[in-house]
């Protein structure tokens, strides 16, 4: 009895601390979204890993000074909203740059691609010679489902075929998300779309 006792106020704990700081947050949780919608596009070795540690797509709170219709990218979050009328925002998990490749300021979407076909970049390619010089869109290529062209940058915001990378510092400055996520964010945003990023 005492150990159940301990757990149940132990988890309350937790309980209480993750509301304490979702409320000094200016983004705050309204709606969870059906975790079954969480379910990777591409089905991939860590597929079943990236399920259980998913991050929920949601609307929020938000309290910001952005317009609706803008992308705010919270690099030390890991987080992209996307803002809405009304005080809201939809909050996305997102990869993003490494140590050394973090940046931050304001770009604008200049293109949107389905299933994009990938051509690294020769400062990409000067660090790793041994990547292709192209790859042709599709479940392998590691822009995933779609991408959106942050101005003449070299970064993008796209899918991945590696969704359990999502949450963590681990690309050359782009930013990743599930198939599911990049999905419906590029069918609420067009090109013309402010993009914020945060650091």
């Amino acid at each position: 009895m005492n150990r159940r006792f301990f757990l149940s106020a132990g988890i309350a704990a937790a309980a209480t601390a993750a509301a304490t700081a979702a409320s000094a947050n200016p983004f705050a949780n309204v709606v969870m979204f059906d975790p079954d919608t969480r379910e990777p596009l591409i089905s991939r070795p860590h597929a079943a890993v990236a399920q259980a540690n998913a991050i929920p797509r949601e609307i929020v709170a938000y309290h910001g000074g952005e317009v609706p219709g803008t992308v705010v990218v919270d690099t030390n979050a890991r987080r992209l909203y996307l803002v809405m009328p009304g005080g809201q925002a939809m909050r996305y998990g997102v990869g993003v740059g490494r140590p050394g490749f973090e940046w931050g300021g304001s770009q604008t979407i200049t293109r949107k691609a389905e299933w994009p076909d990938w051509r690294p970049p020769v400062q990409m390619l000067q660090r790793r010679p041994d990547l292709p010089r192209y790859m042709a869109g599709g479940p392998d290529n590691p822009l995933g489902a779609r991408a959106m062209y942050l101005g003449s940058s070299l970064y993008r915001i796209h899918g991945s075929n590696e969704p359990h990378t999502i949450g963590q510092a681990v690309s050359s400055g782009c930013f990743r998300m599930t198939n599911e996520d990049v999905v419906d964010l590029y069918d609420r945003v067009r090109v013309g779309t402010r993009v914020v990023v945060l650091r």
